[in-house]
């Protein structure tokens, strides 16, 4: 009888940074989609609508890719859990990327009617399906891959990756933007969408490389990997679920900033599209400065105490930040972009993946993580289209839109705060019940 082989030796260093790398380029390709149904797809693709109504329908398409997030997430988690992590990181890379590049070869309604739309959504479901995997699927390989009093700061690079892919979406938006009008509507919204084709194979090339997680190798050749891991999260761990469903309504904040906060800026109080794209962008390198900071803070306090600050944070400056584009007033609007987006967001982004996570054992950790928060996530999605209906058709009503965030922010603080914290917990006892001990039978002749 052959003796099962080592586990491979732990990566951390290789596994945040393909997590970085990896969810990088994946959320480029989520985001330049949002940057566009802010900036073009109102009149690309709803252009027999009035102005108002095109843009809410554009904003729409983005929460589209909302809905297909759980249920990506449920078949990828399933997957991830079944089979590996490496194989769900590679696919959802490829997934994205053929989408993306999809959608900037689609023709407009101006061509071919209502199919243009149609079609719009239809990819946009595909990203979201992807994306459904992604960062619990990167941040659970983190998170395996680190040292056990580290994994706040391993796993938050996969946060980090994400911003930077903001970055880098906005940052290619920034020339395109900047385009006569004729030609940005005519090709040059198409290019940020072509350059997925790079996005696709950098990040197979990456990730390709990366071992198993010596976790789940171990429990692969125990044989205890679950063969329905959905089965077993929702049976054993469904209090657990919830807790991450409500927490992760927190990223509703970030599609407010990156996508109704532009629209808003941009279309109704006439701002330069230049000028708040560079927020966007200054925000984030904020962002991927601090957020492994906050990660190593979170392993030395806590995960709970960090998010909450965060959190508490964006509920005050998200007022902030609207009353300064309301007004007009670009300095402020500056400020508090770098406050609400580059430090809040920051600080409940750089321990989340942790502490999602660790809420959950190793055989359904990324169904968890992934249905958890995708659902939380779905909410965030369709935050702009509410955003803009709670606003009106000028927008003014933008203190509406600062008690919906506060609102969410509420419903994430409960969750976290009334949640147990598992930063000290060794890796391989996270999720895990304690099993009762027997009571010792009495001695012979003793007294009960």
């Amino acid at each position: 009888m052959t003796a099962p082989q080592a586990a491979p030796p732990a990566q951390p260093r290789k596994a945040a940074l393909a997590a970085w790398i990896g969810s990088a380029l994946e959320y480029y390709d989520f985001f330049i989609y949002g940057t566009a149904a802010a900036l073009v797809f109102n009149k690309l693709f709803f252009p027999g609508s009035e102005p108002a109504t095109g843009t809410l329908l554009a904003l729409a398409t983005f929460g589209a890719g909302y809905l297909a997030r759980p249920v990506g997430a449920s078949v990828l988690g399933h997957l991830g859990d079944r089979f590996g992590r490496k194989r769900i990181l590679v696919a959802t890379v490829l997934l994205m990327g053929v989408a993306t590049f999809a959608v900037g070869c689609l023709p407009t309604y101006a061509s071919i009617g209502v199919a243009a739309p149609i079609i719009l959504v239809s990819l946009r479901l595909l990203q979201g399906f992807s994306a459904g995997g992604e960062q619990a699927g990167a941040s659970s390989t983190s998170l395996e891959h680190a040292p056990p009093h580290r994994r706040a700061y391993f796993t938050s690079w996969t946060l980090g990756g994400t911003q930077f892919g903001q970055v880098l979406a906005t940052a290619i938006f920034l020339p395109v933007a900047a385009l006569p009008t004729p030609d940005l509507l005519s090709w040059g919204w198409r290019l940020p969408f072509w350059l997925s084709a790079v996005v696709v194979v950098a990040g197979l090339l990456i990730r390709r490389t990366l071992d198993e997680t010596p976790v789940f190798t171990e429990q692969e050749q125990r044989g205890e990997t679950a063969r329905a891991p959905i089965a077993v999260l929702l049976r054993e761990h469904l209090g657990s679920v919830v807790r991450v469903v409500c927490a992760a309504t927190i990223a509703t904040v970030s599609t407010i900033f990156t996508v109704y906060a532009l629209s808003y800026a941009v279309n109704d109080v006439g701002l330069s599209r230049t000028a708040m794209l560079w927020v966007g962008v200054v925000a984030n390198l904020v962002a991927i400065v601090v957020i492994p900071a906050f990660g190593v803070l979170g392993d030395r306090i806590g995960r709970k105490p960090v998010f909450l600050a965060g959190s508490i944070g964006m509920a005050v400056t998200m007022v902030g930040y609207l009353y300064a584009i309301s007004a007009g007033s670009y300095v402020w609007i500056f400020v508090f972009g770098i406050l609400v987006f580059g430090l809040g967001n920051s600080a409940t982004g750089g321990v989340w993946p942790a502490f999602y996570g660790e809420m959950f054992p190793a055989r359904v950790r990324l169904s968890g993580v992934a249905i958890g928060t995708q659902i939380g996530f779905a909410v965030a999605g369709f935050a702009p289209s509410i955003a803009a209906a709670l606003a009106g058709d000028d927008g003014g009503n933008w203190p509406a839109v600062a008690g919906f965030v506060a609102a969410v922010c509420l419903l994430n603080i409960v969750a976290v705060a009334t949640g147990r914290d598992y930063y000290r917990t060794p890796t391989e006892d996270l999720g895990v019940r304690p099993v009762p001990r027997p009571h010792a039978e009495a001695p012979a002749g003793s007294s009960a």
